[in-house]
Parts: structure tokens; C-alpha cells; sequence
């Protein structure tokens, strides 16, 4: 497969393009999803004067509360029709169920075929997939489904135990990895102290889902800074989730994820959900295009970007989304100052000390935000503490309060059963 031609058409014809998928997306939702239906019928909307990319700001919003509410009237075929259920994380709230057809499966393989060829994995190649597939996830059957159409192998290996990872590197020789880009350095621990050369292996690069990379300005931010210190392979960063179906991929550039704009039409929306001027920070919304089972229109993603629209090096014209600056529902007001808990990740991941960490917050007598960091550190000294403590000042101009606790009893909040990810982020506000 070689880059879509609409990736490296003008932006005018990919405009264009867009606004023809648009006017069949919305007549698809009118005539076979219940909720939208409804909506557009409430609303005294017409969809035929929807005709441009600008017009659909005469569309209301479709939250994530829209979706846990009317879940099942989002679906637009009848369920004879699925043949597969998948659902959100539920990190941030009630688990939502999508239902995907045989024709919806295709388009989640070509979209991570695209994405997978856009960060350099090509036919032939040996990836070692690192993530669950299972619990309703749908991001590792994707990642299956999108390597099995670019003809590559698939090392199905699943999440955690780095001596398993280690035995199937060493023995198929995979060139990628797709994983959590903090289980790079427990692969590289484990590595170090059974005497494995992990330089001299396989791995040229991984594709990393879950966590950021790059800081705005597309420098590695600190984890990322972390892996590639001892490790010599190349980072990927990829954005997606369930709701979209849909990937943006980093290329080699390493600046930002590329847009798909055959598979999704994405806005970035201030807090009145009107447009932001280019080049500024909001809220990612995404219509999604050539979806059978449940189409989204105007869905509120939750997540705070910067979209970038000049030309790529690598010959793609479409638009790229920045690093996530944070999730909209997860900012903190704290002491005159906004903030978002990447932010305070990244910093606390600067200290090879801290094992683990997790930020909760709380709302005060005064009704404004409290934080509160629990970490697990190696030698958890006072002189630590007030090192940490100034480089929060310095760095965020802010500083919360920081206890030390042991590992076992981080280790019980942030890894559950019923959680496909680690939780470092309790929100207690009222």
C-alpha cells in the first residue's frame, strides 16, 4: 500500500473531498440513526443546507454523555448486523458499547494499515504486539486487523511480563513493537539485569499508544527522552480512540499525527464550541466518515490540541493534531494557574527516584482545586521532596502538596481488574 492520494492532494481538494463525504454522512445519520434522527427533527434542522465544512457549526455538539445516555440509539443497523462489540475504557465514565459491522471492520484495518505504513512499517516486516486484545479492547484488534492487511507478521504477545516480551523478541526477531511507551523501560530494566544487549536486537522502533511523546514545540518530552537515552530505536506517537474508529500517525518527522480526512473531518472548538483561530488550542470534535454501525457527528473527543496545517516533509498535505495538552474534563484551576495533568507527569517522570505516582484532586472549603500527589520513590528523603517540590515552582509555577507512600499501596489504586490501563488521575471534585 502507498499514501492515500487524498493525503497528498492540496488542502483545497482535500477540503473539497471532505464536504462530499460530509453531505453523505449526515443523509446516512438522518435516515438510519434513531438519535440523530430525533435531533436533527427537534432542532428543525435541514441537513441539505449543510454543504460545507464551516456549516457544520449549525450542528449541535454530541457529547460522552450523550453516548452513555442513548447508547443504543446511535446504532444505525440492526444488530444481525454486528459482528463485533467494543467498548470505551470507562476511565472517564460509564463504559460505552460500539457496535461495528463487517464493512466497519474494513475501514478500522484500512485506518491502521494507513497509520501503520505512515510511521514506516511495511509488508514483510515482524511487529510484536504488546497490547490486550481481548476485554472488549478494540485498539489490539485493530492493530491486528491493520498489520494482517499490509501483509506484515503479528507476534501476539499481549500486555506486561517483560521476560515473555524478551523471549519473543529474541526468538522471531520482530522490527517493531506497539506498546505502552512507559513498558519500554521495564523492558530495558529487565534487559540490563539479565544481560541482554537490547541495542544489539531486532527493535528498530516502537509505535507507542496511551501516553505522550512530545512536548508542543514536537521536542521529546521526558519519557520519550528517557527510552531513547539508552535505547537506539525510533519513537511513534499515534492519537486515537474508540469513538473516532480512527488513528492520527506520526510519520518519521515526528510532528505531529497525520489526519485521515477519508475516514474523519476534525474541528478544534473553543469552550463555546465555536471555532478556535488557527493555530490555537481547544477541544478536538470529529465527524466521522464512512461508518455503518455508529457514526458520530460533531463528537466532543474531551481532549485539548493544537492542529498544524503547513505541508509535511513526508509528502502529506493533510493537517496533523499536536501532542494532547490535557482531557478538558481532567483541567485544574489551582492558585490562578490552569493545568493539566500531562503536564505534571512529565515533570514528576524526570525524577529517576519516583517509581510510580498518582494525582488526585479534591475540591477545598473554599471551592477551589486542592492537588494531592502520592509517588512512590526509591529513597524517599525530605531532600527529595523539596527538590521536586522547587522544580514544580520553576517548571509550572505552582506547588502541590507531595507525599510519599509505599509501592504496594500505589500499586492497589492504579493497577484494578477492571481497568485496561494503570489509573494515576482521581478526580474527587464536586
Amino acid at each position: 500500500m502507498d499514501i492515500p492520494s487524498i493525503e497528498t492532494a492540496s488542502q483545497q481538494e482535500i477540503k473539497a473531498y471532505q464536504e462530499l463525504r460530509l453531505k453523505e454522512a449526515l443523509h446516512y445519520a438522518a435516515t438510519n440513526s434513531p438519535y440523530y434522527k430525533r435531533l436533527f427533527s427537534n432542532e428543525n434542522i435541514a441537513i441539505d443546507t449543510i454543504t460545507t465544512l464551516e456549516d457544520l457549526q449549525q450542528l449541535p455538539v454530541t457529547t460522552k454523555e450523550h453516548l452513555q445516555e442513548y447508547n443504543d440509539d446511535f446504532l444505525c443497523v440492526p444488530k444481525s448486523q454486528i459482528i463485533d462489540y467494543t467498548t470505551t475504557s470507562g476511565t472517564s465514565g460509564r463504559p460505552v458499547t460500539f457496535g461495528l459491522t463487517d464493512k466497519d471492520l474494513d475501514r478500522l484495518a484500512y485506518n491502521e494499515a494507513i497509520s501503520f505504513i505512515c510511521s514506516g512499517v511495511k509488508e514483510g516486516d515482524v511487529v510484536q504486539l504488546m497490547t490486550t486484545m481481548d476485554r472488549r479492547f478494540m485498539a489490539g484488534l485493530a492493530y491486528f486487523l491493520g498489520l494482517r492487511k499490509i501483509k506484515a507478521g503479528v507476534i501476539r504477545v499481549g500486555a506486561g511480563v517483560p521476560e515473555l516480551q524478551w523471549d519473543s523478541i529474541l526468538k522471531y526477531n520482530p522490527s517493531y513493537l506497539i506498546t505502552v511507551p512507559s513498558f519500554l523501560l521495564k523492558l530495558i530494566e529487565y534487559a540490563e539485569a539479565n544481560n541482554i544487549d537490547y541495542n544489539a536486537s531486532s527493535i528498530k522502533g516502537a509505535i507507542c499508544i496511551g501516553e505522550p511523546l512530545r512536548n508542543q514545540d514536537f521536542s521529546n518530552n521526558t519519557l520519550s527522552q528517557k527510552i531513547t537515552d539508552k535505547w537506539d530505536i525510533k519513537l511513534f506517537s499515534t492519537y486515537a480512540s474508540t469513538e473516532m474508529s480512527t488513528a492520527f500517525a506520526e510519520c518519521e518527522y515526528s510532528c505531529g499525527g497525520h489526519h485521515h480526512p477519508e475516514l474523519i473531518i476534525a474541528e478544534v472548538l473553543d469552550e463555546n464550541d465555536k471555532p478556535v483561530a488557527n493555530g490555537n488550542i481547544g477541544e478536538l470534535v470529529v465527524t466521522t466518515l464512512g461508518i455503518e454501525g455508529m457514526p458520530l457527528i460533531r463528537f466532543k473527543t474531551g481532549d485539548i490540541v493544537q492542529l498544524h496545517h503547513e505541508p509535511c516533509q513526508c509528502g502529506r498535505n493533510t493537517m496533523r493534531v499536536g501532542p494532547v495538552v490535557g482531557r478538558k474534563q481532567q483541567m485544574i484551576k489551582y492558585k490562578g494557574t490552569t493545568l493539566y495533568p500531562p503536564a505534571m507527569i512529565d515533570l514528576l517522570r524526570s525524577f529517576p527516584e519516583i517509581q510510580n505516582h498518582i494525582i488526585q484532586i479534591s475540591t477545598n472549603d473554599l471551592g477551589t482545586d486542592e492537588i494531592l500527589i502520592k509517588a512512590a520513590a526509591i529513597n524517599p528523603t525530605e531532600e527529595l521532596l523539596v527538590q521536586i517540590k522547587d522544580h514544580f515552582r520553576a517548571k509550572l509555577r505552582v506547588t502541590p502538596k507531595i507525599v510519599f507512600v509505599s509501592a504496594e499501596e500505589l500499586n492497589s489504586i492504579m493497577f484494578t481488574p477492571m481497568s485496561r490501563k494503570p489509573v494515576n488521575f482521581i478526580d474527587k471534585r464536586v
